[in-house]
């Protein structure tokens, strides 16, 4: 029987195709649709926001630019807006508009809250996540390795299937170490932003860089890059990806609502955003605060940085969809989800299809 209208049928040489070959395109790429683990927001709507209307806009708008698997990111905020906001974000998961709920927060270290709201930030709080994984679309969570009870929480975590993510950390090299070699022992592990909202590594204070590089090395653990050319500079990112391979390292945009966006004023989550020269900093203290580029810009970014191609849709698909659990999205092979991202050369999109569906570049 054929495939289902959502699923590929066939991927492989055309000469192994026994149906009729569309015309030869040798100016396109076609890609797997794009996973984005890390995202807030975009085309003028954030997803701390609440609005049920503004998160679709903001899903749609990165979808048509390729990102096909998204998941929402939310930054720290008090408990009950948290709740408030997965009330929201939750039909829309189960419906497929979204893969699932990133929490940033709220168990970070205030030294390195970055753009996160410090009042907001909490000590580990095992029963307090399990109130937020409860309605079951949380799929990822952001912590600090120092945090209280930061064992009993990569324990909750896993009991409801969903990612740990350490970040927002002033820990030590070996703190880190010891907290990521503990999670790695029961499942995927991720590290949130690497460089950005942690200490630099030095040569006698090496830090959680340094102790998520090794552990990414070593296999235990996925780094995600903000490759945007704001975040991160592409000789890092360069070197990141020399070091432990894109089969490590999870490409993410941090796109907040500015994403899509002229220059201006936004918000993420509760704080004031000033957007200028399409960097996106806090209005109060010039913290950076996500990204304004979609995953696609991310990946032009990082080919322009001299990774391989390949690399860099390895680090932009298949790896973020395993740290989902996702074997169905992320990659063009026969049963796998009907999501592809043509491209022209210079990796600007042509067309884009979702689940079958094709959608029209804005």
């Amino acid at each position: 029987p054929p495939p289902p209208h959502d699923r590929i049928g066939y991927a492989g040489p055309a000469a192994g195709f026994a149906g009729d070959l569309p015309p030869a395109a040798p100016d396109r790429l076609l890609l797997p649709g794009l996973v984005d683990l890390h995202c807030h927001g975009g085309g003028g709507h954030g997803f701390p926001d609440g609005d049920t209307a503004g998160v679709r806009a903001a899903a749609a708008h990165h979808r048509r630019g390729g990102t096909t698997t998204l998941v929402a990111s939310l930054v720290s905020a008090p408990t009950e807006i948290l709740l408030a906001r997965l009330d929201v974000l939750a039909p829309l998961v189960r419906a497929g508009e979204l893969a699932g709920v990133h929490l940033e927060g709220p168990f970070l270290s205030a030294a390195r809250c970055g753009a996160q709201d410090p009042a907001a930030l909490l000590p580990g709080d095992p029963a307090l996540l399990r109130r937020l994984l409860a309605a079951g679309v949380v799929v990822s969570v952001t912590l600090a390795p120092e945090t209280a009870h930061a064992d009993e929480l990569v324990a909750v975590l896993r009991e409801h299937g969903a990612l740990p993510s350490f970040g927002h950390t002033d820990a030590s090299a070996a703190t880190t170490t010891a907290a990521v070699r503990s999670a790695a022992r029961t499942g995927r592990v991720s590290a949130t932003h690497l460089f950005n909202g942690m200490p630099p590594m030095l040569s006698r204070a090496p830090g959680p860089v340094a102790a998520c590089l090794a552990a990414a090395g070593r296999g235990e653990l996925v780094v995600e890059l903000v490759a945007d050319g704001v975040h991160l500079a592409p000789e890092t990112v360069a070197a990141v990806f020399d070091l432990v391979g894109p089969a490590q390292v999870a490409l993410v945009s941090d796109a907040m609502a500015a994403a899509g966006m002229p220059d201006g004023g936004y918000r993420l989550g509760g704080l004031p955003v000033t957007v200028s020269g399409g960097v996106a900093r806090l209005t109060t203290g010039g913290a950076i605060a996500g990204g304004t580029s979609r995953l696609l810009d991310v990946v032009r970014c990082t080919v322009a940085a001299g990774v391989p191609l390949a690399d860099v849709v390895l680090a932009a698909t298949q790896t973020p969809a395993d740290l989902l659990g996702r074997t169905d999205v992320g990659r063009l092979v026969a049963g796998a989800r009907a999501d592809v991202l043509v491209t022209d050369p210079d990796l600007a999109p042509v067309a884009v299809l979702a689940a079958g569906t094709h959608l029209l570049e804005d």
